[in-house]
């Protein structure tokens, strides 16, 4: 087999391959073969026809064709295995020569990675946000855990911002009442805007067994989008107790036995969280500043599946928060056209990032062990709530494990850079991530049985059917909303 590459750009080329035609023989084989099985010609049986009779009554071209499909596949690959070139996507394939007993040949246009070397990237520095845990990082997070703890006893007097009202929500359009837009008993927090617009202003003021109408625009439902007009009924007004900060509330609602303890848990934790926050805009930053001493070409139609991709994963996610895409560009003050450009911008960077860090992979020759895979699946199954042996099984009746590998040597080829870069804080203070790695991991051994045990309690409360399913169940953060009836 002879193969012969043309560069049609930096990022696609077209491959010309020409085969001898007693290669194909096997292909053709077993082309008789299949054919044999589906033809019905008299005295033979079904698998029992002779070639010379199928190449009557069928036609050796057919023969050929079956041959050639099946053929195909298996030549490509030596072709791009033996060029030795890095091929993105599928190919386009077209037959140009194929004398029955001669040769075959055929062209493949394909998009390929393109060829550069990684430069060096020591002496890069980055600087990251401090690790620094404020009074009122603290108190929000005591707040929160007490507001968790609040009790709701009912007021006799009209809605107030902040209340907790039981209401009932009867939406109607052209006077007919829509279903799915109408429910009872709904508690509400007054003033938090998380249902449709207009139902707050309309609650403040009323009193238990009073009613008020209003237009609003429907958010979910068959009739999502479109304006009704809405009653809502107030069964009752309900008013939130907070405990008192003080050591009994720390008994309450936790192990610790003073208010001053849980505080300074609170503090450690979220220690921990800032400083893995840290490591990761270390990383990210770390990635940016490699990506800007290269400049290389992108295959524009890998680019357009990359927007693609994340035009389809924000649309599952708003479809999941019940809301459409106008009201996130609203909330997100943004255009139409601001938000094509930050994702076509974005994807542009996660191309190019990946294919820094596949090169960068390749020159420094690194691989990925077994145990190595076994922890990602580990940790991306516990992030699911799925079991692990779950995941695997999935990950390999559809063919994943690529991909897996891909994403591992990525990491793998970010933390080498990131070792190599000087990384420092707001405040000028050169940060060790080794040691701050350290310090996390050895926290992380105290509580890993703990959380281990946590993650397969939630797993049993919540089975998924397959690994996707839970993948598909998941809240999405991005376009989290509170839903509204």
């Amino acid at each position: 087999m002879k193969t012969d590459v043309e560069e049609l750009t930096p990022t696609r080329v077209k491959l010309t391959v020409e085969v001898p035609f007693d290669e194909l023989k096997p292909n053709l084989d077993k082309a008789y073969k299949e054919i044999s099985q589906q033809v019905r010609i008299k005295g033979f049986r079904p698998g029992k026809v002779p070639a010379p009779l199928i190449d009557k009554y069928v036609g050796r071209g057919a023969v050929l064709q079956e041959a050639v499909n099946d053929a195909l596949p298996e030549l490509y690959g030596r072709a791009v295995e033996e060029t030795e070139i890095f091929v993105l996507g599928q190919p386009e394939v077209e037959v140009t020569e194929l004398n029955d007993g001669s040769q075959f040949a055929f062209t493949a246009e394909v998009d390929i990675r393109p060829k550069f070397e990684v430069p060096d990237y020591d002496g890069i520095e980055v600087v990251v946000d401090d690790a620094e845990v404020t009074d009122e990082q603290v108190d929000e997070t005591v707040g929160n855990l007490r507001e968790r703890f609040a009790s709701l006893t009912t007021a006799e007097r009209a809605v107030e911002e902040g209340d907790f009202a039981t209401v009932d929500l009867v939406a109607r359009i052209d006077g007919e009442e829509i279903e799915d837009a109408s429910t009872t008993g709904y508690s509400y927090e007054v003033g938090s805007k998380s249902a449709i617009e207009g139902l707050d202003d309309a609650l403040v003021g009323l009193s238990a067994g009073e009613d008020k109408t209003f237009t609003g625009t429907l958010v979910g439902g068959e009739h999502a989008g479109e304006e009704a007009e809405i009653t809502v009924t107030v069964q009752s007004v309900k008013v939130k107790n907070l405990p008192e900060l003080d050591d009994e509330f720390a008994q309450l609602a936790s192990e610790f036995d003073t208010i001053e303890e849980l505080r300074e848990d609170v503090r450690t934790r979220l220690g921990r969280q800032v400083k893995l926050q840290q490591l990761s805009e270390a990383r990210d930053k770390a990635l940016e500043a490699l990506l800007e001493k290269i400049d290389i070409p992108l295959p524009e139609k890998v680019v357009e599946e990359e927007i693609s991709r994340r035009n389809q994963q924000l649309e599952q996610q708003l479809q999941m928060a019940g809301m459409a895409k106008e009201d996130y560009l609203k909330d997100e003050e943004k255009s139409e056209e601001e938000f094509d450009t930050e994702v076509a911008d974005a994807a542009r960077l996660a191309v190019k990032g990946g294919f820094v860090l596949d090169q960068l992979a390749v020159q420094e020759e690194l691989g990925v062990e077994n145990e190595e895979l076994s922890e990602y699946v580990v940790t991306q199954a516990m992030q699911m709530g799925v079991a692990p042996q779950q995941l695997a099984e999935y990950l390999t009746q559809n063919n994943q494990l690529p991909a897996i590998v891909s994403e591992v040597l990525r990491s793998k080829a970010l933390n080498l850079v990131v070792e190599h870069v000087t990384i420092k804080d707001e405040s000028g203070n050169v940060i060790d991530v080794e040691a701050v790695q350290r310090e996390l991991n050895g926290e992380t051994a105290e509580t890993a049985e703990g959380d281990a045990a946590e993650a397969e309690e939630a797993a049993e409360e919540t089975p998924a059917e397959t690994a996707e399913a839970a993948a598909e169940e998941a809240p999405a953060a991005e376009a989290e909303k509170d839903d509204a009836k």
